[in-house]
């Protein structure tokens, strides 16, 4: 990596003023005039819908849109830097950079930054009653360990996805990018249900799905990282056709340039185009984990509906799944129609949150929390 693309800021004084300032406001208003219980859904549901923006940014190739960070040109808007965009698409009239996909580009950067100081809103508020209140320790409002994670987190997210810019779309920037947003997702719907009080029931009757129900978690974020790498390399219709690649069940498959994870966009590890073969391996691997993940959530999904406390979390998982992968075999067939690869992106999150709930509702008993 270059230090140049690693540490590059390019936003001029004034600009970062502004943007600094309009954060710090929401910062103050999201941790002082919010619930706490109603700021943490909030935060859970606009960050479902940034995991569906980042997508919709890919998938209209507007990632470079704006090609430094966090501006757009040293610029806070597009609109300030509409002389520096024209001239760019002077230079390529059909490149990446253009106005609306600068505006595509700049509208997620905004929201995730207004995600991130919901984040900080939840840690502050959260600090501040266990300081105040000293509650006891069931008190899901004064445990500071999950609020913190997640400013963690929020602060690598910025990174990678700054990365993602400045390293030209490195497909392991971008998809570290896209799991970091699902991890955000996985722990505030954990810290969602912590502050509705979800509960699975008797413990006795839950202790032999835990195990399972954690696996599956596992088994949807491997499936998921696999959904990203598809994503990050533009291989979602290297199989045109469906149930086989090619009219093959076994087509031909380069997975070892196709999963070098140091290469640049499109080019293998050598610096050569990379191949359709490789490009295969990449949708065929996606598509045997959705076979293995549609499995193994459908059967924990019947095991959880037989449940009475899992019950409502079991049909939301088969419900969701039977969903994504209907978007998923769509996505083939109709060639990537933009509407539907967003919602699949979007499904996959949700899937997430409901499954992470239910392991939630299974280990209910407070010692687990």
């Amino acid at each position: 990596m270059q230090d140049s693309a690693v540490w590059q800021f390019s936003l001029s004084a004034l600009h970062a003023a502004g943007w600094g300032g309009s954060l710090l406001l929401a910062l103050v208003i999201f941790a002082r005039y919010f619930r706490l219980r109603a700021l943490v859904i909030a935060t859970t549901a606009v960050t479902l819908a940034l995991v569906m923006l980042g997508a919709y940014v890919r998938l209209t190739d507007a990632g470079l849109g704006c090609p430094d960070w966090p501006g757009c040109y040293g610029k806070l808007s597009p609109t300030h830097a509409a002389a520096e965009i024209r001239a760019a698409e002077a230079v390529a009239p059909v490149g990446r950079v253009s106005l609306p996909k600068a505006w595509n580009e700049m509208l997620h950067r905004y929201v995730a930054s207004f995600v991130g100081v919901m984040i900080m809103a939840i840690a502050w508020q959260t600090l501040r009653r266990r300081r105040r209140d000293n509650p006891g320790a069931d008190d899901p409002s004064t445990r500071i360990g999950l609020p913190l994670a997640m400013v963690g987190l929020v602060i690598a997210q910025g990174l990678f996805g700054k990365w993602t810019v400045t390293l030209l779309l490195k497909p392991a920037i971008v998809t570290l990018h896209l799991l970091g947003g699902m991890a955000l997702v996985a722990l505030l719907a954990w810290l969602t249900a912590r502050h509705l009080g979800i509960s699975g029931g008797q413990p006795s009757t839950l202790r032999a799905i835990r195990p399972w129900a954690v696996l599956g978690v596992v088994i949807l974020g491997v499936q998921i990282a696999l959904g990203g790498w598809v994503s990050a390399n533009y291989a979602a219709l290297a199989c045109v056709d469906f149930p086989t690649c090619h009219g093959e069940w076994a087509p031909a498959m380069d997975f070892g340039q196709g999963f070098h994870f140091s290469r640049e966009l499109g080019m293998t590890a050598d610096g050569e185009a990379l191949s359709n073969q490789a490009l295969n391996a990449i949708h065929w691997a996606h598509r045997v984990g959705a076979l293995v993940t549609f499995a193994y959530l459908a059967i924990l999904a019947h095991s959880a509906m037989r449940l009475r406390g899992l019950h409502r979390f079991g049909i939301a998982v088969l419900v969701l799944l039977l969903i994504q992968v209907t978007l998923g075999i769509a996505n083939v067939l109709a060639s990537l129609p933009l509407p539907v690869a967003v919602a699949h992106n979007g499904v996959a999150a949700l899937l997430l949150a409901a499954l992470v709930m239910l392991n939630f509702a299974a280990y209910s008993p407070p010692s687990f929390r």
